[in-house]
């Protein structure tokens, strides 16, 4: 795999499918097991859930970048979307009682369990949400940084 490979990809639904899939070929050649794989695949799925329906909204001008970057210790998936932005003060917790039923709601708490380093950074012109699963050594879980 080259160092780094970005796609441009449309508000929709196809999109969170081609996300999956690209993410699944680029974990499996770079060697990680199945299991990682797997979590790799979910986080950007749920991160590109998000970036088309609660960031862009499927609006047919908006686009979603997805990128895939290797460096020695890392490696570092980039989604963004062109939507107004995330208050992260308004996510509810996922495990609270009231939300245990909910059919959504999951995808960041999903993307941060799966990931080794989650990364949200919201601005008025889109969210950009950096996933980064550590090539060697275990997940060291919870780790995370917000700005």
């Amino acid at each position: 795999m080259e160092q780094t490979v970005s796609y441009t990809l449309d508000s929709t639904l196809d999109t969170v499918d081609h996300a999956e899939e690209k993410a699944t070929r680029i974990a499996t050649e770079l060697g990680f097991a199945e299991d990682e794989v797997m979590q790799i695949s979910m986080a950007v799925r749920e991160g590109a859930v998000n970036a088309v329906l609660h960031g862009n909204a499927y609006a047919p001008d908006k686009k979603v970048v997805l990128a895939f970057e290797r460096t020695p210790e890392d490696l570092v998936i980039t989604i963004r979307d062109q939507g107004k932005g995330i208050d992260l003060g308004n996510i509810p917790n996922p495990l609270a009682p009231e939300n245990l039923l909910k059919t959504s709601g999951r995808g960041i708490f999903l993307m941060r369990s799966f990931m080794d380093v989650v990364e949200i950074r919201p601005s008025q012109t889109g969210t950009e949400v950096k996933l980064i699963k550590h090539v060697h050594g275990s997940s060291a879980g919870g780790k995370e940084r917000t700005q």
